[in-house]
């Protein structure tokens, strides 16, 4: 079987399809990959082949950041004209010959037709439950709220995603010689979406109207070891706190609270720099910064991970049994962190109210006796094999041509 991957985004979003990637590889079928540029080469050192797709994102940062402007409504429509466009370029370029179709996100506007043209099935993955319309959340807001408002907001949203992009798929889609669409979330989504998030962390909601196939998250296991100073350290004391923000836009300043804070635990730091670039406020002894990490390596080993929420860096924490604090941005990210204060395995501290001091009661709360508890006890309850249920479903829907088959539904 030969199957056509595809992840638009920054890493969080790439790395769930290089998993189901190298899973599928593992069973030994064929796979194409098309990611953003600046994933080519990461992927090319696990020997994936992969074409380019998108934008490389990437946040400006420190004297950039603060210079950088808020892009007019004219820039924003051309860059979504030239995403369009590129997706439906890139991915009709290598699909052919494919027997299915797996885009992981929700901004994948050329999947579906795509294989709509070639007659394959195809199914798009979303990474957390609140990117699926349904009566127990307002768009990409947290669980609550009154069921009948919530559906109102995303009938808004619907008509958002359409002011944006519907006139621009369609003019593709008669390109292609297809007929046109009326809604374009909708058809983004399909009635049988996938949902690869760990079914503890974050239950499978209400979606009528949908069948939902929840897999688990899609895991890639990393057996980089930890660099030889980063092991000194962690050999040179009690266990640290880890702080870090990924690809999130945070002010470089952030780093001063942060260290401050947890110094103020009476805890040492690792602080990741990330694409904010991050750095130490002194060379004392009880911090250390780093760059890219293994995730799965190091968060056994701490004593807290503090970060922005992401759906894989939430996972990673609560798979190694330590206990979290998110300081939410945007995004899903509001989602875990009410889930993870709602399991007990951490806190939040909101973005707006982020200091020093805002950030050490947070850590306190979640260096809690109680709270190390309840998260080491949840870790055994992550699920591990998502990738393997989606390569199921994959070739399920690949041999009955369907992307039907589900592993749990709600409807």
């Amino acid at each position: 079987m030969r199957v056509l991957l595809t992840g638009v985004g920054t890493r969080g979003d790439v790395q769930p399809v290089v998993a189901l990637a190298a899973e599928m590889r593992r069973r030994g079928h064929d796979v194409r990959l098309c990611i953003p540029p600046n994933f080519i080469d990461w992927v090319a050192g696990m020997g994936f082949t992969a074409s380019p797709i998108g934008i490389a994102m990437r946040a400006p940062s420190g004297a950039a950041a603060a210079q950088a402007a808020i892009p007019t409504p004219e820039q924003v429509r051309a860059l979504v004209a030239h995403l369009v466009k590129d997706q439906f370029d890139a991915t009709a370029a290598v699909a052919e010959g494919c027997d299915a179709i797996v885009a992981g996100g929700a901004h994948q506007y050329a999947a579906r037709s795509i294989a709509e043209r070639l007659g394959i099935p195809s199914v798009v993955a979303l990474y957390a439950p609140v990117a699926l319309p349904s009566p127990d959340h307002a768009p990409n807001g947290v669980p609550g709220g009154d069921p009948e408002s919530n559906l109102r907001g995303w009938q808004g949203e619907s008509r958002s995603w359409n002011e944006r992009i519907l006139e621009r798929l369609n003019g593709h889609r008669e390109r292609l010689g297809m007929s046109p669409l009326n809604d374009a979330f909708s058809h983004i989504l399909g009635k049988a979406p996938w949902l690869a998030a760990d079914p503890v962390l974050g239950p499978l909601p209400a979606t009528p109207g949908l069948e939902v196939a929840q897999t688990g998250a899609w895991l890639l296991a990393d057996k980089t070891p930890l660099a030889p100073e980063l092991e000194a350290f962690l050999a040179a004391g009690e266990p640290p706190v880890y702080v870090g923000f990924g690809s999130m836009p945070v002010d470089p300043q952030t780093g001063r609270s942060v260290i401050e804070a947890v110094r103020a635990a009476g805890r040492r730091v690792v602080l990741s720099q990330g694409w904010a670039e991050l750095g130490l406020v002194d060379d004392a002894g009880d911090c250390i910064a780093i760059g890219d990490v293994n995730q799965q390596a190091l968060f056994p080993r701490v004593a807290a991970v503090v970060h922005h929420g992401g759906a894989g860096t939430t996972t990673t924490a609560a798979r190694a049994g330590v206990p979290q604090v998110i300081v939410p941005m945007f995004s899903d990210q509001p989602y875990w962190a009410s889930r993870v204060r709602a399991l007990g395995i951490g806190t939040s501290v909101d973005r707006g109210s982020l200091s020093a001091e805002s950030l050490r009661a947070a850590l306190g709360g979640a260096l809690e006796r109680g709270v190390a508890a309840r998260a080491g006890a949840i870790a055994g309850s992550v699920a591990v094999d998502g990738a393997a249920v989606a390569a199921d479903l994959v070739e399920r829907v690949a041999a009955f041509g369907s992307s039907e088959p589900r592993a749990s539904s709600s409807g």
